[in-house]
């Protein structure tokens, strides 16, 4: 690999991302809302061919712009009928090992090193709150990183992506 373009790449190894344009904006707002949405379909909306909106939508894989498509899951319709907001605070300096740790655990859906009174927040949905307290109890205060767990029980939740 030529050095200018060494010095061009992110600690993962990947190439900074380029810059977005409008097209590229409106791609991204498409894939948010309907990330089923075919390429024909993406091509018709931003008025491009289908080999460019494809182009466009693999840079913005390759650049990490684009992370992944999923499903948007009604967790209490799914089976997990319990949901908790988790404050943890840790020993410092070890938040990637804490990490590890909670993308291990069942239910985990979003991890946040965050600043204030707390180091990370969890967001976690179990099936019942017998299951949460033993998430709680048993799995997170047995990490040695961990100092503190304070939970948050979520009473009603509202998706705020957008509806296909």
């Amino acid at each position: 690999m030529a050095p200018e373009r060494m010095a061009d790449r992110q600690d993962d190894g990947r190439p900074e991302p380029r810059p977005l344009d409008a097209i590229d904006r409106d791609i991204l707002q498409i894939l948010h809302t309907d990330g089923r949405a075919s390429i024909r379909s993406v091509a018709d909306r931003v008025h491009v061919s289908r080999a460019n909106a494809y182009a466009r939508i693999n840079r913005l894989i390759d650049d990490g712009v684009i992370r992944g498509f999923g499903a948007r899951i009604n967790h209490e319709r799914a089976g997990q009928g319990a949901s908790a907001y988790i404050t943890l605070k840790i020993v410092q300096n070890t938040w990637r090992t804490v990490r590890e740790h909670l993308r291990t655990l069942p239910g985990a859906s979003h991890i946040a090193l965050v600043s204030g009174d707390f180091d990370v927040l969890l967001l976690v949905h179990t099936p019942d709150n017998r299951a949460l307290r033993e998430l709680v109890l048993t799995r997170l205060q047995s990490i040695p990183e961990v100092l503190s767990t304070r939970t948050l029980l979520v009473f009603e939740e509202d998706d705020m992506d957008p509806e296909p």
